[in-house]
């Protein structure tokens, strides 16, 4: 699923575009027949665009992915997580009000 402003990353990219990544990148794990994910579209671009001074946000299809998802025990769509230093420091599943999700994130960033 393509969100504007928000890069796809693939099994092959993960590691140099999340893992080796500079600042705290927001991964979203999706699926197109996923409609939370759908849901969650417009708040990711919305904090992709707001927040690219202090957050990278990227997204990956689990269905063409699959060894990035089983690598980091992902179960449910959309799950969320937060890499910083190439380790997951935030996860959360489910579709949230972009709100709600800042404040779960903020933490971490």
């Amino acid at each position: 699923m393509e969100i504007a402003g928000v890069p796809a990353v693939t099994d092959a990219t993960f590691a140099a575009e999340v893992l080796e990544a500079e600042g705290p990148v927001l991964v979203d794990f999706t699926a197109d027949w996923c409609p939370p994910c759908r849901m969650m579209a417009p708040v990711l671009a919305d904090i992709a665009r707001e927040e690219a001074h202090r957050l990278r946000v990227v997204s990956l299809d689990v269905d063409v992915n699959p060894e990035t998802q089983a690598a980091y025990g992902v179960l449910s769509m959309p799950t969320l997580m937060v890499f910083k230093g190439g380790e997951p420091v935030r996860s959360v599943v489910g579709a949230r009000a972009k709100a709600r999700l800042l404040r779960e994130l903020e933490e971490v960033l």
